[in-house]
């Protein structure tokens, strides 16, 4: 659906106008989307997106992630080409259980697949998005070529270009880039990824289980969405992580390509927020090419 021309139009109208029931009231959260209440009593988000190939990504990652019927997301209930309405998730506090219960959804997640890496969700575009980054969903059949190409790459030439990174800091990561095949470990299938998942991503419901939001969802490798869950913490990662491993033990060696997975988006925030994460991303392209 596209949006109307004319007057700058509110979420409160964007709501009506999507999901075909009155508006309500409006309760803004800062800098982020707004709280709408519908006339049945329901409360929704809507989101103002970055643009329309923003908005078309996150809603059909959304979906996809909800058809794998693993994890809990938010039901998409309408979208153009600049908002996006989405259940309300009323948060509540982590829980160790749920934690744990997390890890299996994702292992769940993961195992229900992608057509390749780099494959967007159906219907996605091919030129999506990560946070405010620009990420391009091109399929591959190799992880060690797809990841570099796609997913490393990119990031640490605009980088350089920015000067954000310093010759001698790219050379490392592109060392890395050169032994990806021998550093990634044993081939794994396309893993159906959320693709965003840090911590921020993962809000804890008022019945206490985990729901995953903001999705940058592409057919991925499996350990790049935990590694991206332990970069900035989770609540009970200790239990996220062993109800993983129960449900799919991950391959020999996992702990040590952690920042492997990690350079990706360490050179993504390097990208969008400054010289401040240039010295991660190198310190962790050095531990992965020490592995």
């Amino acid at each position: 659906m596209t949006a109307p021309d004319g007057p700058a139009e509110g979420p409160s109208a964007a709501a009506a106008r999507l999901t075909g029931r009155r508006a309500g009231g409006v309760r803004r959260a800062a800098g982020g989307p707004a709280e709408v209440e519908l006339d049945d009593g329901r409360r929704v988000m809507v989101k103002r997106g970055e643009g329309a190939r923003a908005v078309l990504a996150e809603a059909a990652g959304l979906r996809w992630l909800a058809a794998a019927g693993a994890v809990r997301v938010p039901v998409v209930h309408g979208w153009d080409d600049r908002w996006l309405v989405s259940d309300l998730v009323p948060e509540g506090r982590p829980d160790p259980a749920a934690a744990s219960r997390l890890g299996r959804a994702l292992a769940a997640l993961h195992a229900s697949g992608a057509d390749a890496f780099g494959a967007a969700p159906p219907g996605g575009p091919v030129e999506a998005y990560i946070g405010a980054a620009p990420m391009r969903n091109v399929p591959g059949e190799r992880w060690p070529a797809w990841y570099a190409e796609h997913r490393v790459l990119p990031y640490l030439r605009r980088a350089v270009d920015e000067g954000l990174l310093r010759a001698d800091e790219a050379a490392v990561v592109e060392r890395v880039c050169e032994r990806l095949p021998e550093l990634s470990g044993p081939p794994e299938p396309p893993a159906r990824l959320h693709g965003d998942l840090w911590n921020g991503n993962v809000l804890w419901g008022a019945d206490g289980e985990a729901w995953l939001i903001d999705p940058a969802a592409h057919g991925g490798h499996r350990e790049t969405d935990l590694a991206m869950l332990q970069l900035f913490g989770c609540p009970h990662l200790d239990r996220v992580l062993a109800g993983y491993g129960e449900a799919a033990p991950l391959a020999d060696g996992w702990r040590r390509r952690v920042p492997l997975h990690q350079l990706f988006p360490l050179l993504v925030h390097t990208v969008l927020f400054g010289r401040g994460y240039a010295a991660q991303a190198v310190t962790a392209a050095r531990a992965a090419l020490a592995s």
